[in-house]
């Protein structure tokens, strides 16, 4: 690894949505266990519009160690978009990514960074091998990210990864492609660099509550199946073939039956039951298809994915 203390040689990008009261703590453990044992790094805090008294800590911290960075978005837009802030202002060599409430171990990155300077991997993921969390977060986790890996990403963790360095040449190739709606550990997977995963175990939150809702989950879920896989839109021409074919014998059922006049179905609740059972097929169509050209749209009008109102450096 580079000594020189003059030249950064790593950043470390934290950011913040109201983790009031567990900033102080997240610094020093940072601080104690990385920046003092590996010289030349950068730790950058992003405040994605918090609510609280994030920010008034944050503020509190630089006060008293000037050379931490702090970042302030205008509002929330965003888990993804505050780290691709961080990662646009981020001068390192490579850039390591860790959430605010300490629920990964800060020391782990040491031999993340090892694993970069020394062994050459342009990746390093964190990979979560268990967790101190609720059954309802762990199965809803595990869900996502396998069919994350059987869909997408084979090299996807079946529980998942947030924790990760990227080096100089994963942050170019995200920070170019400018993607909207991005599904973040897929870009980063895609770039198909050499990878180096660390197996870990992620601690219980020790203060707050976490605002990454089921919603927010959803929607990553959502921007990682359609941004990485046709396996919705070939669904629907599928679902059409089947329909179309069902429909086929369906009518050929009819019209031999009324042949030989032996029409066992009679009256509207046969009707009814195709009408809702097409019109059910037909709305997830277009379901599907509005997420794609939503998408389109989104890509297009081409809008920045945060607005930053100051930045303490």
């Amino acid at each position: 690894m580079k000594e020189n203390n003059h030249t950064i040689n790593y950043s470390i990008i934290v950011p913040v949505y109201c983790n009031e009261g567990s900033l102080m703590r997240t610094f020093m453990e940072i601080n104690e266990k990385v920046l003092k044992h590996s010289s030349g790094g950068e730790l950058i805090f992003v405040d994605d519009g918090s609510t609280d008294n994030s920010l008034a800590e944050l503020l509190e911290i630089k006060r008293k160690y000037p050379f931490i960075k702090i970042i302030k978005l205008t509002k929330n837009f965003g888990q993804i978009s505050a780290t691709l802030a961080g990662y646009r202002y981020a001068k390192g060599d490579c850039v390591i990514y860790i959430s605010a409430d300490l629920q990964d171990p800060p020391e782990l990155m040491n031999e993340m960074l090892k694993n970069y300077f020394d062994d050459k991997y342009e990746i390093v993921i964190c990979r979560r091998e268990s967790r101190d969390e609720s059954f309802f977060r762990k199965i809803t986790s595990k869900t996502f990210y396998s069919l994350m890996n059987k869909l997408n990403f084979q090299d996807m963790p079946v529980q998942g990864f947030d924790y990760v360095l990227i080096g100089s040449k994963v942050k170019k190739y995200i920070l170019e492609t400018y993607e909207h709606n991005a599904f973040l550990n897929g870009q980063i997977l895609w770039t198909g660099f050499k990878t180096k995963f660390i197996a870990y175990h992620r601690k219980k939150r020790y203060i707050g509550k976490s605002k990454w809702t089921f919603n927010k989950k959803l929607k990553v879920f959502i921007d990682g199946i359609i941004g990485y896989s046709y396996t919705p839109i070939r669904s629907i021409s599928l679902a059409g073939v089947f329909v179309a074919i069902s429909g086929f014998i369906y009518a050929i059922s009819i019209v031999s039956n009324k042949f030989f006049g032996n029409i066992p179905i009679k009256g509207w609740a046969p009707i009814m039951i195709l009408i809702l059972v097409l019109s059910g097929v037909q709305m997830i169509m277009l379901g599907v298809i509005g997420e794609y050209l939503w998408r389109v749209l989104d890509q297009v009008r081409n809008r920045p994915l945060y607005i930053i109102e100051q930045m303490y450096d």
